[in-house]
């Protein structure tokens, strides 16, 4: 299923005046690509990118070409761990949260 411009457009909206919101969709796309649906994670994580930086200023803070970027979290895309973790890493920056990996048992 395409995800439409209006659905897109709700979802920078909510983004942009709403940061627990902001915050939560960057958590959901890290743990989705943890706990291994990989490709609903890089989704998850466009959407964010979209939203909040946009891929030409994450490509400046990453110093990675923005189409780079934009293959890495295509639903082809198959993004390299060091550079997935670099673009984890500004965003986590950017967004002021540092996030922690807990065992549950």
């Amino acid at each position: 299923m395409a995800i439409t411009r209006n659905f897109k457009q709700t979802i920078q909206a909510r983004v942009l005046r709403d940061p627990e919101f902001r915050t939560a969709l960057l958590i959901e796309g890290l743990e989705l690509l943890i706990n291994g649906d990989v490709e609903t994670g890089k989704s998850v994580l466009r959407d964010y990118i979209n939203a909040t930086l946009g891929f030409e200023k994450l490509a400046q803070m990453t110093d990675k070409s923005p189409k780079s970027l934009m293959r890495m979290f295509s639903t082809k895309g198959n993004p390299t761990a060091n550079n997935l973790l670099a673009v984890i890493c500004t965003l986590q920056q950017q967004e002021g949260v540092q996030l922690h990996i807990e065992s549950i048992h």
